[in-house]
């Protein structure tokens, strides 16, 4: 990789009286250090495609032009679209696309299969963009995400202390932290730690296709009321009487008095099957 120079984004967003918006959780990353650690989590080979999510003023898309064939990054902030072009001018393998990743086919701006994704994202929307993109047609092999230090270690939490998110994301690939960012690598500086999540995406999701919105819509109401039992939860979310919910659990052979933290992702599947065929 060719020498890259530090970058100020502070300096950058003054230059074109920008400022960092809260509203869409902007924290600039720019410190060199966790920007190749977050290259070296990606294993970006040269005849990669890349995607970035929210490149910001560039700082991580000069790191992944440079390793990737191609990179393409999204941008919602129209405000950020011109300096990042002139922070990006040299770099003629990145493509710029401004909107909102969430409303976007993904197959419509990447067609190469197997890409990569990069990104550094507000953590509130971790879930939604892994499921956006792992629903798209054409689905990244690897997904390598900037978020915060907590919320990264409950995504890659084991069975009996499994959050929604957790369950979100480990359904569609394996999750592992690579490395932790201090809050004062970012501008403006946070009140937290980040960390560096990777997610290797499998081939197939452990839930089956066609099951798949049965387990969010079953997951969703067993976490809607996390300190009741299942029974009472899954009754309350799924709009039926606990003794039908008591039903549903018996069959899939799991315990009434459970806690939704508690199950696996195979016992999910099963309480899936079971309330698939009611």
């Amino acid at each position: 990789m060719k020498n890259i120079l530090p970058l100020d984004a502070h300096a950058i967003l003054k230059r074109y009286g920008l400022r960092a918006d809260k509203k869409l959780g902007q924290n600039f990353l720019q410190d060199d250090d966790a920007l190749q650690k977050i290259i070296q989590a990606a294993e970006i080979s040269a005849d990669d495609f890349v995607l970035e999510i929210g490149p910001g003023v560039g700082s991580l898309t000069r790191y992944l032009a440079a390793s990737a064939s191609t990179v393409i990054a999204v941008e919602l902030d129209l405000d950020l679209i011109p300096p990042l072009k002139a922070v990006l001018k040299p770099y003629p393998n990145v493509n710029i696309i401004q909107g909102d990743i969430l409303n976007i086919n993904i197959s419509d701006i990447i067609q190469k299969p197997n890409y990569i994704v990069a990104a550094n994202i507000p953590y509130n929307i971790t879930s939604a963009i892994i499921r956006h993109l792992l629903e798209s047609e054409n689905k990244p092999r690897r997904v390598v995400l900037t978020i915060q230090k907590e919320v990264a270690e409950r995504i890659c939490e084991k069975p009996g202390d499994l959050s929604l998110l957790a369950l979100s994301v480990q359904v569609y690939g394996k999750p592992s932290i690579h490395a932790i960012i201090p809050a004062e690598s970012f501008h403006p500086v946070p009140k937290v730690d980040s960390a560096i999540l990777r997610i290797d995406i499998y081939d197939e999701p452990l839930i089956e296709k066609d099951l798949l919105n049965t387990f969010f819509k079953l997951i969703k109401a067993g976490f809607g009321q996390k300190r009741k039992t299942l029974r009472n939860s899954l009754s309350s979310g799924l709009h039926v009487s606990t003794e039908k919910s008591e039903s549903l659990l018996k069959q899939a052979e799991i315990e009434s008095m459970r806690r939704a933290e508690t199950l696996s992702i195979d016992e999910w599947k099963r309480l899936c099957h079971i309330y698939y065929q009611t």
